[in-house]
């Protein structure tokens, strides 16, 4: 991730760990199904990073992306969904 989103994924991210996962438009955005899309632009562009708060308060980062059309690629979305259905298999086979 270049470095002008990477000041804003951490200042968001601390924010997240005191006011928990939804910090609400513009930062963030509820997906559904406990799945969330963290909203970033900086002079490089717009990013966005997909999460998910599965395990209790933890936060899971599933992916992100570098936007370059206005809707957020299907294929993206089914590589975050991938992703949060394989973190929900590994940890159930945990408990």
């Amino acid at each position: 991730m270049p470095a002008g989103f990477l000041g804003s994924y951490l200042r968001y991210t601390d924010r997240m760990e005191v006011y928990g996962p939804d910090l609400a438009m513009p930062q963030t955005r509820a997906m559904g199904d406990v799945l969330f899309e963290l909203r970033l632009k900086s002079a490089d562009g717009i990013a966005r990073v997909f999460y998910c708060t599965m395990v209790g308060r933890k936060i899971v980062m599933l992916h992100q992306f570098i936007k370059k059309t206005g809707k957020t690629p299907q294929r993206e979305l089914e590589t975050v969904r991938r992703r949060k259905k394989e973190f929900k298999n590994v940890n159930s086979q945990r408990t």
